[in-house]
């Protein structure tokens, strides 16, 4: 597959990979490290406010290419190979989560670098 419908298939298997590392982070037999870094991912995912916002150019769209996809890869390593397949298998039949404890973090994080930034500028 190449062009168009490569990307898509890519993007479908991102976000699928995203919603079984939702499933890890919420299952006893996930390691504890994996379990952490799993829900870690899996909410930034899913979380209607990015660290960095798409409306800045370029940079915008780096954590939806790169800081997601290098974040579920290193996950994945984390994660007994046998149990993926079946967070995966559990993922294409689930609903996409909404993090909007995740969105909240964002938000604070954006305004207390605006607060630093205001009294840096104050000062």
């Amino acid at each position: 597959m190449t062009g168009l419908s490569g990307l898509k298939l890519w993007a479908r298997g991102v976000k699928r990979d995203a919603l079984a590392l939702w499933i890890a982070a919420r299952d006893s037999r996930t390691p504890m490290l994996a379990k952490v870094l799993a829900l870690a991912v899996a909410a930034y995912a899913f979380s209607p406010i990015d660290l960095i916002p798409d409306f800045i150019p370029v940079i915008g769209y780096l954590d939806d290419l790169i800081l997601v996809p290098l974040g579920i890869m290193l996950v994945i390593r984390l994660i007994d190979p046998v149990l993926m397949a079946e967070f995966r298998a559990k993922a294409t039949a689930a609903d996409r989560p909404i993090s909007r404890t995740t969105a909240v973090v964002f938000v604070l994080i954006w305004l207390a670098c605006a607060i630093g930034l205001l009294r840096w500028l104050w000062c």
